[in-house]
Order: C-alpha cells, then structure tokens, then sequence
C-alpha cells in the first residue's frame, strides 16, 4: 500500500514561498493498492486537484471518503478534473445530520449564492452514502470507521487495512473536549487508540502546539503533542504530523518536529506530494 499525500494544511490553504516545501493545499490522501490502481481517496481538501496528475490525466474511479464537511475538506470537489469528469464514476461515504443526505448536507456550501454550482452539477456519475461507525469494505481495503470529537459537525477518523500494512488517518481531533487526559492535552480516549492500534503510520491534527492549545483549542484541533502521545500510547510504528496551521511555515514545521528527536516512536511532518510506502 502506498499513500499519497496531496493536501496536508488544514483551514484554509497557504500560498507563498515560505510554506512551498510541506505545501499549502488542504487535506487529501490517495491510497493506491499493490495492482497499482488509486481507487480510494480521503477527503476532498484542495489537494483533490493534483489527483489528476497522480492518475495521469485519467477519470477517477473509485471511492471518496470524507471525514467531515468542513470547507477545506471538500473545497477540491470542483476544482479537480479527475473527479469532476464525464467519465468518472465517485462514490461518495460522509457523515450525515439525521434527516439528511451527503449531497443534500454539501449544497449548503457549494450552490449559489455560495457557489455557481452545486453536488449534481459535477462530471461523471456519483452517488452519495452516508458513513456510519464500523468497518467498510472498501476497494479492497478495510475501513474502520470512528466518530471522533472535533468542533462543528460529525466527524470521523479511520483506520486502513490491507491484510498486510496499515495506517490510521485523523486529520481534525479534540480530545481536549472529552477531557484534559493526564497532561492536560486531552483525552487518550478508546477511539482514537482504536483507530491507532498498532499500525504502521499514524496521520494525525497537529495544527497546535502544547502552548497554543489553551488559546486556540476552541477552534477544534489537537496539539503536536497529543498525537505524539497517542501514537505511544496505541503502539504505532511512526507518527507523521499533519494538517499544519496555515500560518506555520516550514521552518516552524521543522522546529515542532525537532522536538520529538527523542520520542518514543520516529515523528516526521507530513509533506505535500511526498508518498508513504507501507
């Protein structure tokens, strides 16, 4: 299994030179299986615009996964010529109100006045699937399914499997809303140890810092630190941070990953275009 990362900044993307080596685009991963097919893709941040490229100007076909409905989980819908295609054929899985639909929940940000178009008006064909907790199979991977706490709407993490390799995905967390948990960074709750049990690479919100989460916290992210502690804690093989404040430049990203020199398990920064070979 390999996995790409297109978009790893999270709220809203960060043009300029001093964010251009771990990239601006918001969040978007694409796992590709061993046959070397990409049929499975989680969220739709702008990122979702290079998948083209990844798939060498072919339509996608496969699944879209999205964790939750936030803007800059979902601005790539439009934007991206591999998905918005006539020849693509998208399933979409996303967390849903009761009452609701997916493509129903995504008409309140992307149809006018908001936007000139709406869910119906993409390329190709789609359908529409809300997520629930619990395992999917998934084009030919095993999808755990969690909802995890994260501010403004249902929000899932998830954990991939492939029977050989496998990773675990939580790109927007606050654990701090469960409880503060032994340091005072939140709760190590059964989730996200669920969802981080063992595996090979764990992707994880590291918008903060320790000492900015008593101020910014409210916004709904995780500090650098929790997903180090998390990554221990559940026995995963690395930690890789990921969704990177939009204002943190590089040389900022760097610092925080320095400080984890001697963690108990390999932390790195997740970087736009860079591929995790599991």
């Amino acid at each position: 299994m390999r996995v790409h990362l297109l978009g790893v900044r999270g709220s809203t993307p960060s043009p300029g030179e001093a964010f251009a080596r771990h990239g601006g685009h918001t969040s978007c991963i694409a796992v590709q299986r061993d046959d070397g097919r990409i049929p499975l893709v989680l969220d739709a941040g702008t990122g979702l615009r290079s998948l083209a490229a990844l798939l060498g100007g072919e339509p996608f076909h496969g699944t879209l996964v999205l964790g939750h409905l936030h803007w800059d989980h979902t601005h790539g819908l439009p934007f991206s010529t591999a998905v918005d295609h006539p020849e693509s054929r998208v399933r979409v899985f996303a967390p849903v109100e009761p009452g609701r639909t997916v493509d129903a929940m995504l008409e309140q940000a992307m149809s006018p006045p908001n936007f000139p178009i709406g869910p119906g008006d993409l390329r190709g064909s789609w359908s529409w699937e809300a997520l629930v907790e619990g395992e999917l199979a998934v084009e030919g991977f095993t999808v755990l399914a969690r909802e995890i706490p994260h501010k403004g709407g249902r929000t899932f993490g998830f954990r991939l499997d492939d029977g050989r390799s496998s990773f675990a995905y939580l790109s927007d967390h606050m654990p701090q809303s469960l409880g503060p948990g032994s340091d005072g960074l939140g709760e190590l709750h059964d989730a996200a140890l669920a969802l981080a049990d063992g595996v090979d690479v764990l992707l994880h919100d590291a918008q903060y810092t320790a000492e900015e989460l008593p101020t910014r916290g409210a916004y709904g992210h995780s500090a650098a630190e929790y997903a180090v502690a998390l990554g221990v804690a559940a026995g995963a093989r690395r930690v890789v941070l990921f969704h990177h404040d939009p204002a943190r430049t590089d040389d900022e990203v760097d610092a925080i990953v320095a400080r984890f020199a001697d963690a108990a398990v390999p932390v790195t920064a997740a970087v736009e275009g860079a591929a995790l070979d599991l």
